[in-house]
């Protein structure tokens, strides 16, 4: 039973690194879609935004 708490623990600090990784790329995506000085650089930062963040569809 002792090896449970060790694989709790690795499995929050990797689900922790993967949330704020996500949340990074997200980040990035969104600066670059409002900073972009080229409007196909902003249209392609935007696309890529609405692929990352997706809503289902109401039922």
């Amino acid at each position: 039973m002792s090896l449970l708490p060790a694989t709790l623990n690795s499995a929050a600090v990797l689900a922790a690194a993967t949330g704020l990784t996500g949340a990074v790329t997200l980040l990035a995506v969104v600066v670059a879609s409002v900073a972009a000085r080229s409007p196909q650089r902003r249209r392609d930062a935007r696309a890529t935004l609405r692929i990352l963040v997706r809503r289902r569809p109401r039922r």
